[in-house]
């Protein structure tokens, strides 16, 4: 892996999901202590340390609810409901992202094998991984750990009144 070569502080663009505009927000970097103040102990775990939950465990994988996933730890605009779907593996997975500005990928070669990491672009957090077994239009599989994700529901948007 090579976090050691991203670029940690300044600015990055990333598109807001509920206006669809760019934006050009700070980056949000925290000590482990400061992280470990914020969320809990599982969320730490997985988001900040590359931890994963098990299977069929964590609180998005069977949510059908309409609405956006967020960063647990920054806020930043992750995924839309409308792009979930049931993949069986017991976590949520979703076809592809709000943008490609949200995210960024990294070779993961723990474990004995060679996998795309998916990471916060806003906050380094990690989210689970990408796999090229999806269904259309991408045939991607962004399959992510609910601890990394908090959930917003539609009705909750700021700007959005159904």
């Amino acid at each position: 892996m090579s976090r050691e070569s991203v670029e940690t502080v300044g600015t990055v663009k990333v598109l807001n999901a509920v206006t669809g505009e760019v934006e050009e927000v700070e980056r949000v970097v925290k000590s482990d202590e400061e992280w470990q103040r914020q969320l809990t102990p599982e969320q730490f775990s997985v988001a900040r340390k590359e931890g994963t939950e098990p299977a069929f465990t964590g609180k998005y994988w069977d949510c059908k609810e309409d609405g956006l996933y967020v960063c647990v730890c920054c806020g930043n605009h992750l995924f839309s409901s409308m792009t979930k779907f049931e993949s069986g593996t017991g976590w949520p997975s979703f076809w592809e992202p709000v943008s490609d500005l949200n995210i960024r990928t990294d070779l993961d070669n723990r474990f004995f094998m060679s996998r795309i990491e998916v990471l916060c672009r806003r906050c380094d957090a990690h989210l689970g991984h990408v796999f090229d077994d999806g269904p259309p239009p991408t045939h991607k599989r962004y399959c992510m750990n609910s601890a990394s994700l908090r959930f917003v529901r539609q009705k909750d948007l700021p700007g959005r009144h159904e």
